[in-house]
């Protein structure tokens, strides 16, 4: 009876060690291997293989924003990105801010702030239209 019951905790720990490395495995999959800023989308979608691979990328329920031209666009020999930039909108109160980061490539820094801009009613009223 007593061995039975080792070999009960032993078949545990091994099955929860397993689903322990399956959970840290997911968990790198989706840290590493998708896109965290504008550099990493950016570079994703350059050295996508096909229009689909780089539509994955897309955040779900907005695939077709990317057309197929927009890719061709990208991946172009002629064409080259002249910056890479992101921005942030911020609300605060009755007023909203846009702010233009770059990914920042040294050191600890890994974005950084080129402007801060206070958002016009209109185009504040425009973006708080497409928020969900």
């Amino acid at each position: 009876m007593e061995r039975l019951k080792k070999v009960s905790l032993k078949s545990r720990l091994i099955t929860g060690i397993i689903v322990f490395v399956i959970l840290i495995s997911v968990n790198y999959y989706f840290h590493l291997f998708k896109p965290k800023n504008s550099l990493d989308l950016y570079q994703s979608m350059t050295f996508a293989d096909d229009f689909e691979e780089a539509q994955s990328l897309m955040l779900e329920g907005y695939e077709a924003n990317f057309k197929e031209e927009d890719f061709e666009f990208i991946n172009g020999t002629k064409t080259v990105a002249n910056s890479i930039n992101q921005f942030a909108l911020f609300e605060y109160d009755e007023r909203s801010y846009l702010i233009m980061t770059s990914p920042g490539t040294q050191g600890i820094r890994k974005l950084k702030v080129l402007a801060v801009e206070e958002l016009p009613t209109e185009i504040r009223d425009y973006f708080l239209e497409l928020s969900p």
